[in-house]
């Protein structure tokens, strides 16, 4: 397998990862009311809770999008370059 393979493989992947990061933060903005409400069948949640673990669960993904995604797709870029 060469260069270009996993550089649009990591390319396609950095994309598809930040549409759901995208969809996941619309929906928390948007339809946050409906989404605490689906999780208060299951969980006992306050809002700052509810808050909290949403965006820290954004960030968490976030890093790894940037650790998993972003940062092998710039070396291979610059690998290739040279």
């Amino acid at each position: 397998m060469n260069l270009d393979f996993w550089f649009r493989f990591l390319l396609s992947s950095v994309l598809i990862n930040y549409i759901i990061l995208m969809i996941w933060f619309l929906a928390i903005i948007f339809a946050r009311d409906w989404i605490k409400q689906v999780h208060g069948k299951w969980f006992n949640l306050s809002d700052e809770t509810f808050d909290a673990i949403h965006y820290g669960g954004m960030a968490v993904y976030k890093i790894g999008i940037l650790l998993f995604n972003l940062v092998p797709l710039i070396a291979l870029y610059f690998m290739g370059k040279s």
